[in-house]
């Protein structure tokens, strides 16, 4: 198609070695990996013991160092529901309601219910919604749970990097949309194609994480994705701490090892350029209904 063109060919590195092509999507300013797993085959490419999301493991300095950085992390979502709650949600019952949309192991479903959220989670993988359930009282359902809630049902929905992972992409905002109250706000946070450590690494930037990630953002694409939805993007928040992680894998991926002070540097860079052009390696965007 014209509005369509090869944009860069990636390996899977962490599971299959198989490469893909990243093809540019003009009309909303993506990329979309390709081939595209089918449904049915794509959950053999996250049966992997690195895939760190799908498990509580701390098994070595590097997964103790995600599950600290996530620690603070998940303060930080908290603090960002609870500021949208206190100044965008009109509570009418008083009670807050949250879904998160692959929700893993669960650990932000605990934080929100602990702090007096009303909560529901999505995830697929069965081993993680096993565990993320003993964490939240069992509110964490597959899949095909999704289009069994009640229409305008949730005040915040979040998707904490998943949207990237999600077939049938503008049918998921569409859901998505129906779901929030009128008044509630959608959270989604994805990696930034266009940051400085992405342009750095290339081919090798882990946050390609080809084919799992089947597309791969840029702040026009959620702007234009959710519109078309009569969804508006009303704020945008970064998230620091992915610039050093990324790099990390980066490094891995690039080098055959992690090199953490070669990392720390790229990712130090790659905050330091986005104070000022705002390209940000992962962005958090909080959406209205138009």
């Amino acid at each position: 198609m014209s509005n369509k063109s090869i944009y860069l060919n990636v390996k899977d590195h962490s599971v299959s070695g198989e490469e893909f092509e990243l093809v540019y999507n003009k009309e909303f300013d993506f990329l979309e990996t390709h081939p595209q797993p089918s449904e049915d085959k794509l959950g053999a490419y996250y049966e992997s013991e690195d895939y760190i999301s799908h498990t509580d493991a701390k098994r070595n300095l590097f997964e103790n160092l995600y599950h600290f950085i996530k620690g603070i992390a998940l303060k930080r979502k908290l603090k960002l529901i609870n500021s949208i709650s206190e100044t965008s949600v009109s509570l009418s019952t008083g009670e807050k309601k949250l879904l998160d949309v692959g929700c893993g192991t669960g650990d932000f479903l605990k934080v929100a219910k602990d702090n007096n959220w009303n909560v529901s989670g999505i995830e697929p993988n069965e081993n993680a919604r096993a565990i993320a359930n003993k964490k939240s009282d069992d509110s964490v359902f597959d899949v095909e749970h999704l289009l069994k809630f009640k229409p305008q049902s949730f005040d915040v929905i979040t998707l904490w990097h998943v949207l990237e992972h999600l077939p049938k992409l503008e049918s998921q905002i569409e859901i998505f949309e129906s779901l929030l109250k009128p008044n509630g706000r959608l959270v989604i946070a994805v990696p930034n194609y266009k940051s400085y450590d992405a342009n750095h690494y290339k081919n090798f930037w882990a946050a390609f994480d080809v084919p799992r990630h089947l597309w791969h953002f840029s702040q026009t694409s959620i702007s234009r994705l959710v519109a078309t939805k009569n969804m508006t993007v009303v704020k945008t928040e970064p998230m620091i701490f992915d610039a050093y992680y990324v790099s990390l894998l980066s490094e891995k991926y690039k080098n055959g090892s992690m090199n953490p002070f070669k990392a720390f540097w790229i990712g130090w860079t790659s905050n330091s350029k986005a104070k000022r052009s705002g390209e940000y390696s992962s962005m958090i965007y909080i959406i209205k209904k138009s």
